[in-house]
């Protein structure tokens, strides 16, 4: 089963506790402060397998979570690390926040790697807020929550040929007779339901991937039809191959075939109008097709390259992947071009500072939710069984000013306060 767009719940282990201890050993009964600290939460991260080619395995797991890092112990036994979890992919995988539409990453290259979601970072223990003034800290960390979201994961396929054509057009047999790929074939549309992936064998040591993308209708970039479904398999693609019915077998016109799908392309993204473009003028065998292809000639050989062939007969198949070759390469070499210049005039990182995150505050009827990732975090780290550990919060509370913030929303003793996943009654005392 081919699979290229499924949605994912991913989430980062969260950080081990630090500890609150003290040294107890003879001879030395008051020890000073020993707790360690936790250990950090394990990463989600997405790795390119080079042998995959759908997103299958996601279908059938849908909850992606790494381990929790262990809590900390005393004599400053500080938990381990916990092991990121990899996650392979396909080539061509691109992944978006679901919630904002963010991009997060497009991995394309075998081995390449991307942190989908971080793994939080361990508690303190007490032995870290030691000072010459503060002897004996009973205060202690929380592991800090791993991140978590929801994302969607898209595959668009690694290919150098996007072969794109009308329902029964050919492009399944084409494929069958240039690759090892064996598609579906029959004489109704929509045949091919999922894009076929073919290595194509020119000489000894010289091939190329061909996708032939399934049917594409007019108003394939509303999604009618197959739609979108498919048409963002053609933006990986070096070259596009325009597969026509040369001799219009259901009653169909080649010429405007072709302008149809150039409106669909272009309707869905300019980028896929600039890519170069070939004409294989299909089915050249039967006697139509010679008569169409002239019309094809005079309308369109200034602009295009057309090739007469049969997919059935394997007319003209030899030459047309003769020059798709010539054409990968003169692409692959002006893509080389494009990254030495840009490795040459690439200017130096900046580095700039970069201010805490500011909270907001929002009354949803029944509380007031202090939103902010610093400030949900600090409190999710915050051992509320531990007095010092509610003072520190406290103070952070004044430094940032959340009570004025407060104030000025409207609070009232007594109201009903949501920090991340706490909630509180406000009072003008404090804790």
């Amino acid at each position: 089963m081919f699979v290229d767009r499924v949605k994912v719940f991913v989430k980062g282990g969260d950080g081990g506790n630090g500890v609150t201890s003290f040294l107890r050993e003879k001879y030395r009964p008051h020890g000073g402060p020993d707790g360690g600290d936790g250990g950090r939460g394990g990463s989600v991260i997405f790795i390119v397998d080079e042998g995959l080619r759908t997103l299958l395995d996601f279908k059938y797991q849908q909850h992606l979570k790494a381990d929790r890092g262990p809590h900390g112990k005393g004599k400053k036994c500080h938990g381990k690390n916990a092991s990121d979890l990899e996650v392979k992919v396909p080539p061509g995988t691109v992944v978006y926040n679901e919630e904002t539409g963010e991009k997060i990453a497009d991995l394309t290259k075998a081995g390449e790697k991307a942190v989908i979601a971080q793994g939080g970072r361990g508690g303190r223990g007490n032995a870290r807020f030691a000072t010459s003034t503060r002897k004996a800290p009973k205060l202690s960390e929380k592991g800090e929550p791993g991140e978590e979201l929801r994302v969607v994961i898209e595959l668009k396929l690694m290919a150098d040929v996007g072969l794109v054509g009308f329902p029964n057009a050919g492009k399944s047999t084409f494929l069958s007779r240039v690759s090892a790929a064996r598609p579906k074939v029959a004489s109704y549309p929509f045949t091919t339901l999922s894009p076929n992936l073919g290595e194509v064998q020119v000489a000894k040591g010289e091939s190329f991937f061909v996708a032939d993308i399934p049917g594409i209708i007019e108003g394939a970039h509303k999604g009618t039809g197959l739609g979108l479904q498919f048409l963002r398999h053609i933006e990986r693609t070096k070259v596009l191959l325009f597969l026509l019915d040369t001799a219009g077998t259901e009653g169909r016109d080649p010429l405007e075939d072709f302008k149809a799908l150039q409106r669909e392309l272009a309707l869905y993204s300019k980028t896929l109008t600039r890519k170069p473009q070939v004409i294989a003028a299909n089915k050249i065998d039967l006697p139509e097709g010679k008569e169409n292809l002239q019309r094809l000639k005079d309308e369109l050989e200034g602009d295009h390259p057309i090739f007469a062939v049969s997919a059935v007969t394997g007319e003209g198949i030899k030459e047309l992947l003769y020059f798709l070759l010539e054409k990968l390469q003169e692409v692959d070499g002006e893509v080389q071009l494009e990254e030495e210049v840009k490795d040459k005039t690439e200017d130096k990182k900046v580095y700039k500072y970069e201010p805490e995150e500011k909270f907001i505050i929002e009354f949803d009827g029944e509380a007031y939710l202090v939103k902010g990732k610093t400030i949900e975090r600090y409190v999710h780290m915050t051992d509320f069984d531990n007095e010092e550990a509610l003072f520190r919060l406290q103070r952070y509370f004044d430094r940032i000013g959340l009570e004025k913030a407060l104030k000025e929303k409207g609070v009232k003793e007594g109201d009903l306060v949501r920090i991340g996943k706490m909630e509180f009654n406000y009072s003008e005392e404090g804790f």
